[in-house]
């Protein structure tokens, strides 16, 4: 029987100190020891520059052993960490670490943006000049906190905060077991977890720590590439996974004999969410995969909701019911629940769990009904407590009076042979108030032009209403998605209403 005291990073390293804790990128093996020692350096380092617990530090570092090292080292010295993106501009990260107040700024030299972040923020240091004196670990110790600031596809990002325990660092919160315990994943139990997205992300993040907290080896990527996941799969025998759909559609994408050469048979739980995930890639990557490719919906804000592979294929496009514990209700305009099928606005609430946006008194009251906030999605939920996501309310398109989901367009056209990626958004009409555009990223190979939106909207005729069909096509190259598959569509549609005011 496995005590919650045998479980930790430094309960493990204490006890079983050349266990493998982290393959990097680059083969190297970091065991248990090595990672508690380091994640202690960097603690005292830490507190010899000053930092107190709630104090701030931002990294901008690689995937890697190094930034799980930072990361367990505020964990301990009750700091909050801020990871960055490092697709973000000069501009943008120096936003966030004025915003955050961070104290120090942790970043990779191959990142020289955060060299230039602009005045008033603290000089960025290298991992190596991290290593405070002594040895032992840091005193006082207290458990710290992720803040992620949200990704800012509808504006400037703001930091999810919420209040430090107090608890002891050595300590697994109950709430990782029972996250992990959704999908079948206990401490010492033979996992093997694969991190092959930025661990900037809150989720991706959050897997790579509690799995090495549950002494689950963790294999990292630091650039993505599909046949290299696959291989890792079947090098490392991986067990489990974070992904997003674009990742799955890169997967799908390659050659069938190239798909068939790895053995994945280790895979018990392939989990996925961040993104809506088009309904013939799931049934895709169900067929290739099985019964192992589980989905869920949640924020990093708290709550969400769970299902399984078998209950997708009985309610194709549902994103499951709550989590135990968590609730999930749609409200309508006047604040009450909205009958079965209505879509309404999507509020979450996990135990008596809270959080603010830093620095933002009002996006936090608005956000917030009661016990239960919302992110601003939309949809519905059947009888059965099953919720089903139309769109961002923010994303909306209101045309003639009637409100169109981009997001029902845009998984219809993905399943086009021509697309590769799609965006549908509202632009100013001055007889209906908006109007339909979809920007599409063709599959290469294949000639753009008034053909093939003719073939495209003909296509959408034989499954959607005529009110919904795009009454233009423009085509790209790329369309602005961060690493985690996330769509920036406010870059492609802002510029249509420079001047504008939209209806929401």
């Amino acid at each position: 029987m496995t005590l919650v005291s045998d479980i930790g990073l430094w309960n493990i390293a204490r006890r079983d100190p050349d266990r493998v804790a982290v393959v990097d990128p680059d083969g190297r093996i970091v065991t248990y020891g090595e990672l508690a020692a380091r994640a202690d350096r960097i603690g005292r380092d830490f507190q010899e520059r000053g930092l107190v617990p709630g104090d701030t530090v931002a990294m901008l570092l690689p995937n890697g052993a190094d930034l799980l090292a930072v990361e367990f080292a505020t964990l301990q010295t009750g700091l909050y960490s801020v990871p960055l993106n490092w697709h973000l501009t000069a501009a943008e990260i120096g936003y966030i670490l004025r915003d955050s107040g961070a104290k120090v700024f942790v970043a990779d030299e191959r990142f020289t943006v955060g060299a230039a972040a602009g005045p008033g923020v603290p000089a960025p240091v290298s991992v190596r000049e991290l290593g405070g004196g002594g040895s032992g670990r840091p005193e006082p110790r207290t458990t710290g906190a992720l803040m992620v600031y949200t990704s800012g596809t509808s504006g400037r990002p703001k930091g999810v905060r919420r209040p430090l325990t107090g608890a002891d660092p050595d300590v697994v919160p109950q709430v990782s077991l029972w996250f992990f315990g959704l999908f079948g994943l206990r401490p010492f139990d033979g996992h093997v977890h694969l991190c092959c997205s930025p661990l900037y992300h809150t989720a991706v993040m959050n897997f790579a720590v509690i799995s090495l907290q549950f002494g689950h080896p963790v294999v990292v990527m630091d650039r993505w590439e599909p046949e290299e996941m696959l291989r890792l799969i079947e090098r490392h025998r991986v067990t489990h996974s974070h992904m997003v759909p674009t990742q799955f559609r890169r997967l799908l994408a390659l050659p069938a004999a190239v798909r068939d050469r790895y053995d994945l048979s280790s895979m018990r739980v392939m989990i996925h969410g961040a993104a809506p995930c088009p309904h013939e890639v799931k049934r895709r990557m169900l067929e290739w995969w099985g019964p192992v490719v589980v989905e869920y919906y949640a924020a990093s804000e708290g709550g969400g909701t769970l299902i399984t592979a078998a209950e997708w294929l009985d309610r194709p496009g549902s994103v499951g019911r709550a989590w135990p514990g968590s609730r999930v209700r749609v409200l309508g305009e006047d604040g009450e629940d909205a009958p079965v099928g209505r879509p309404g606005t999507v509020y979450l609430q996990m135990g008596d769990a809270t959080f603010e946006y830093l620095g933002d008194e009002e996006k936090t009251r608005q956000s917030w009904h009661g016990r239960m906030f919302t992110v601003g999605d939309i949809g519905y939920l059947d009888a059965d407590g099953y919720l089903y996501l139309c769109d961002r309310k923010s994303d909306v398109i209101i045309t003639g009076g009637v409100n169109v989901y981009p997001a029902e367009i845009e998984n219809e056209l993905a399943t086009h042979p021509a697309v590769a990626d799609v965006a549908v958004f509202g632009v100013p009409h001055d007889e209906w108030g908006e109007q339909i555009k979809a920007v599409v990223r063709p599959v290469p190979g294949v000639k753009t032009g008034p053909e093939l939106t003719e073939e495209l909207l003909a296509f959408l005729g034989g499954r959607l209403a005529r009110f919904k069909l795009p009454r233009s096509v423009d085509y790209a190259d790329e369309l602005p998605r961060d690493p985690n598959g996330k769509l920036y569509k406010r870059l492609l549609r802002d510029p249509y209403w420079s001047g504008r005011e939209r209806a929401i």
